[in-house]
């Protein structure tokens, strides 16, 4: 076991080898060990749950979520505040945990915990918003409409930020009396599900009313056919979505979406290039480009492409990839060594079309060197798919509506960022952009509680989550009429 500084909030005899149903019981499925990808070492088990166990966790979820909802807005606020201020307060012996079970570096593990307590925070403030409205009458009767809870909400996410990805859909469905199924990634059930049921364990959270169980593809199904949950909110891979969305759908749950993207930065011939490349290179390389609003491709007008690359070279040159508990890296281990091999293998298919590798493109086990790629166009690998690694690909644009139809053809809507000393000129660019966020003088990855999240095609279905959407994703319309008295018809 890690030692988290001799504190004992997560208390691993707990959890080990359990899965968080009405309480922490063993699952019908057996157990699994959670592994460090930088070293391979077990740093705990956990209790792994098939078809059986979602079934167990959606019927008591069941059983939990009209009591849920019937309690109090301010009391469902008052349980989530305290759930927030418990993961702040308990930072320092989990961000270990994440760092450890993620890849994650210390900087970015910390940015899961203080973006995880304010998701929580800003679901705790939709408790207690209006939920409602009168509408208008066609013969005298009283008409209303109010915003219902779904009922139970299954939630599936990924392992790269795998407590904000986790706790922003469960949050902002516990606020507004929704009960949660939630599955985190296999590869990091801790940080994705025993930290989150720890925290509401210990803020009150009524039995029942969330259920976490760690599980595979086979789980994640089983939530998308299951009669008791009725919407399923998904973060993950396109390829995954797809067949969530075909299963989910085919049982008639609302789904939520948010997948990958294939994000470009646009730097105009006016940016300040030491800024431009040291965002370019934040967007490419944070958690190892392990995130769906990484820097996919970073389009440089032709007359600063060559000097904006020669930076960002020299920027890759000094970030160091190894194990992250040493605090002395930048960049720490892929998740997996099929990922690592579906990297290295769309960096080489962009050098045999003739792409330049100009740095990096090689690693040492899981540990992926930053790299640049020059000279990338459409129909390489580099281009038009989502690496997922650390790979900036420079993609070059004579005028600038080239670049809004580099960044508009794609299969991928998520994010992107315009630099330029013009602000005006940014923003009518950004305009033009077909994508769910654009950031002007920054680069793609930002994200936070209180805007709406997402993009088209396969970066999603046209959800949103976070912000004002969340309260129409979360809930759903219920109209009431209300005659005084009955009245007879016709016949």
């Amino acid at each position: 076991m890690m030692n988290n500084q001799n504190q004992n909030f997560l208390d691993t005899e707990r959890w080990q080898g359990r899965a968080f149903f009405a309480d922490w019981q063993t699952t019908a499925a057996g157990v699994m060990d959670v592994t460090d990808p930088a070293t391979g070492a077990v740093i705990a088990s956990v209790g792994v749950g098939g078809a059986a166990d979602i079934a167990r966790a959606a019927t008591e979820a069941r059983a939990a979520q009209k009591i849920w909802a019937k309690t109090l807005p301010t009391e469902r606020a008052r349980i989530l505040s305290k759930a927030a201020d418990l993961l702040e307060q308990n930072g320092t012996e989990l961000i270990p945990w994440i760092m450890r079970e993620s890849g994650s570096i210390y900087p970015k593990a910390s940015i899961e915990i203080e973006h995880g307590a304010l998701f929580i925070r800003h679901a705790a403030s939709l408790a207690t918003a209006p939920m409602g409205m009168m509408i208008p009458s066609m013969d005298g009767r009283a008409n209303y409409a109010k915003r219902v809870p779904h009922g139970i909400v299954g939630v599936i996410s990924p392992f790269n930020f795998p407590l904000v990805l986790s706790i922003r859909s469960i949050a902002a469905a516990l606020a507004f009396g929704n009960a949660v199924v939630h599955k985190p990634d296999p590869r990091t059930p801790i940080s994705g599900g025993i930290i989150i049921a720890r925290i509401f364990e210990e803020a009150g959270l009524p039995k029942g009313v969330l259920q976490v169980v760690p599980g595979g593809a086979d789980a994640g199904e089983a939530m998308c056919t299951d009669a008791n949950i009725a919407m399923i909110s998904f973060t993950g891979s396109a390829r995954a979505g797809s067949k969530v969305a075909e299963i989910a759908g085919k049982h008639f749950k609302k789904i939520q979406l948010e997948l990958g993207g294939k994000n470009s930065l646009i730097v105009l011939d006016d940016a300040d290039l030491d800024i431009a490349a040291s965002n370019s290179a934040w967007g490419a390389f944070l958690h190892q480009g392990q995130i769906c609003m990484a820097t996919g491709l970073i389009l440089a007008d032709e007359k600063i492409a060559e000097a904006l690359t020669a930076k960002l070279v020299m920027k890759a040159s000094h970030l160091p990839a190894g194990d992250p508990s040493t605090n002395q890296v930048a960049l720490g281990p892929i998740i997996s060594d099929s990922q690592v091999a579906s990297i290295q293998a769309i960096v080489e298919d962009a050098v045999a079309k003739g792409a330049k590798l100009l740095i990096g493109g090689t690693h040492d086990g899981r540990f992926y060197a930053a790299t640049v790629l020059s000279g990338v166009k459409p129909g390489m690998r580099a281009f038009d798919e989502e690496v997922f690694g650390p790979v900036a690909c420079i993609v070059t644009f004579a005028t600038e509506a080239e670049a809004i139809e580099l960044t508009n053809n794609s299969d991928y809507g998520l994010a992107a960022g315009v630099i330029s000393a013009n602000t005006g000129r940014a923003v009518r660019i950004a305009d033009e952009l077909d994508v769910g966020m654009v950031h002007v003088n920054d680069q793609t990855v930002n994200g936070g509680p209180f805007a709406p999240f997402g993009g088209p095609r396969k970066s999603g279905n046209g959800t949103r989550i976070g912000g004002p959407a969340d309260i129409e994703e979360f809930t759903t319309w219920k109209w009431i009429s209300v005659k005084d008295v009955a009245t007879p018809y016709p016949f």
